[in-house]
């Protein structure tokens, strides 16, 4: 995921990023996938242009968080211009005919509101936290957004230098995310999701204008987008607002979303990457997984527990065996986020103490490995897992931010709302037989890639 700040900077500045997770080597993060599901007392509606309109009341504060959801992402980039569509979620704060460039972040802080967004292989996301009784100035903005960009080369050519410079801190000069990005593109053989969303740098170099205007008029549109307001509010009030402010922009021809299918895999990869800037070793292996839209979709939440049985915690087999028994490493763990429309990945991670090889790490996780496929999970640590998933998922209905999130993410790929709400239910229906089926399935060599990253060697 790209995480864009939305008061955009001149050329050479950084901008904060909210959120960036290193695939692979810097995944622990992922793990909140599970917990931030739930039964979140979600409504919906859809207006008669077509666009989707979700409120998740929570009354706790007078506070709310309106995000604008695009069914489009970095895996609908077309070929040889990777990267357009986080571009474009640059581009879309740099104004329109009622709000000049500045205007509409300005007239967020001004109210005392924030506002950001982000992009990923499958969507692209816009969001705004605000008082209450500020709601409609949010609104009025992205609606008149969604169809009212004004671009030119004047305000597209300094910006791809903003997304350059971004690359070049974020990625090109940070090892450990470098090392990622080579993964992702060895894991996957032909699907788009082994290009990295910020796209690759030469191409990013070429995107232009017509580029970004293209993207825009090919998915911007109210049929392609989700609407989710949470907080103080309740749908009957919401409704007729999105019907003033959003429902009279027409809807659009929208593009099939074709996605290449991933061959079958027959070699496992391995990378080895070196650099002076590596001050701690790293180990990570990823493997190829079903996720909630592909492959056996069944198995998707017999790995999130197999996640959390393997990586979640203190409690985790990883962690216990490697940072607490043996005293191998600084941390270990697993990672699996199914919230994707294609294959996705499930993931293991561990830094070693500094008197310990990257190839002794290895060793005593593909032991667990072992043990694992041969001797299965226990029912109690099965039930222990599901509890506290289950558990996290009612703390997390308490934030503002986080079912929005979660339920914006999963309606993009295709989820509906009554499998979204369906989550600690069918995470209790996970039996030990699924999760051994689901493990023997996935942690399969020829379908993985492993990446050590180490310090250049002394002289």
């Amino acid at each position: 995921m790209t995480d864009c700040d939305g008061r955009r900077s001149p050329p050479g500045r950084v901008r904060k990023l909210r959120a960036i997770v290193a695939f692979a080597l810097l995944a622990p993060a992922l793990l909140a996938e599970p917990g931030s599901a739930q039964r979140f007392g979600a409504e919906s509606t859809t207006l008669g242009n077509g666009m989707q309109v979700v409120v998740v009341p929570n009354h706790r504060i007078p506070a709310v968080v309106q995000m604008v959801w695009y069914k489009v992402g970095a895996a609908d980039d077309p070929a040889g211009k990777s990267g357009i569509a986080h571009f474009l979620e640059h581009l879309m704060f740099k104004g329109t005919a009622a709000n000049p460039p500045g205007v509409f972040t300005a007239s967020i802080a001004r109210s005392g509101g924030r506002d950001n967004a982000f992009t990923t292989q499958d969507y692209t996301a816009f969001y705004e936290t605000i008082a209450h009784d500020r709601l409609e100035l949010v609104m009025r903005l992205e609606a008149d957004r969604m169809t009212g960009l004004v671009l030119d080369d004047h305000v597209v050519m300094p910006e791809r230098e903003v997304v350059l410079e971004e690359r070049r801190m974020r990625i090109d000069n940070e090892p450990a995310p470098l090392l990622a990005e080579q993964l992702q593109a060895t894991l996957y053989l032909h699907h788009p999701y082994r290009n990295p969303t910020i796209g690759w740098a030469k191409e990013i170099r070429l995107l232009g204008t017509a580029d970004a205007l293209a993207s825009y008029r090919k998915w911007y549109a109210p049929n392609n987008a989700i609407l989710v307001i949470a907080g103080d509010v309740e749908l009957a009030e919401i409704r007729p607002l999105a019907d003033q402010y959003f429902g009279a922009i027409l809807p659009r021809t929208l593009p099939d979303r074709a996605r290449v299918e991933e061959p079958p895999h027959y070699a496992a990869a391995r990378l080895e990457m070196r650099s002076a800037r590596v001050a701690q070793p790293q180990w990570s292996r990823s493997y190829l997984a079903p996720s909630y839209r592909a492959g056996e979709t069944a198995q998707a939440y017999p790995l999130q527990v197999l996640a959390e049985i393997l990586g979640g915690g203190a409690a985790s087999r990883l962690h216990k065996a490697l940072v607490l028994d043996r005293g191998l490493a600084l941390s270990a763990g697993a990672h699996y986020a199914p919230s994707t429309i294609d294959l996705t990945i499930f993931g293991l991670y561990a830094t070693p103490r500094h008197e310990v090889s990257l190839a002794d790490v290895e060793a005593a996780i593909e032991a667990e490995l072992r043990r694992l496929i041969r001797d299965g999970v226990e029912p109690d640590e099965v039930r222990r897992a599901k509890e506290r998933m289950q558990a996290a998922s009612v703390y997390a209905r308490d934030s503002l931010s986080g079912p929005p999130n979660t339920i914006g993410a999963r309606l993009a790929i295709g989820q509906s709302l009554d499998e979204i709400e369906a989550w600690p239910n069918r995470i209790g229906a996970v039996t030990p037989a699924e999760v051994d089926a689901a493990a023997r399935a996935v942690l399969v060599e020829r379908t993985s890639a492993t990446g050590l990253l180490l310090p250049e060697p002394t002289s």
